[in-house]
């Protein structure tokens, strides 16, 4: 991981558990907080609130809109974040520290990550 989110926002992200397979982390922010460009790998994302997003990569922004009680696959990717609703963002991160089997056909990302 190059900027790992714990070392660039450690106000908002928390180590719940870690081993040599896996590392799970615990985000939190409030309506106008932002995050700094972090990173993630491969991950499972479980959404414990609603809220909306205005994520940012490489130039681009995408607004995100999440129900509470989601769980979904990310794949491994670098953004910075923003907290555009009017409720807190509180999600889980399962993050995996395995490398990435090679993708298959009808492997398709579903998206960036909500932090």
């Amino acid at each position: 991981m190059d900027q790992d989110p714990v070392a660039t926002n450690p106000e908002l992200y928390r180590v719940l558990f870690e081993n040599e397979r896996v590392r799970v982390l615990e985000y939190r922010d409030r309506p106008g907080e932002k995050t700094v460009a972090h990173s993630h790998p491969d991950s499972v994302m479980v959404t414990l609130s609603s809220f909306r997003r205005r994520l940012s990569s490489h130039g681009r922004e995408v607004d995100v809109e999440l129900p509470s009680g989601l769980a979904r696959w990310l794949p491994a990717q670098s953004h910075s974040g923003e907290n555009t609703g009017d409720t807190e963002t509180h999600t889980i991160f399962v993050e995996l520290k395995e490398p990435a089997p090679e993708p298959k056909a009808g492997d398709e990302p579903l998206g960036p990550a909500p932090s």
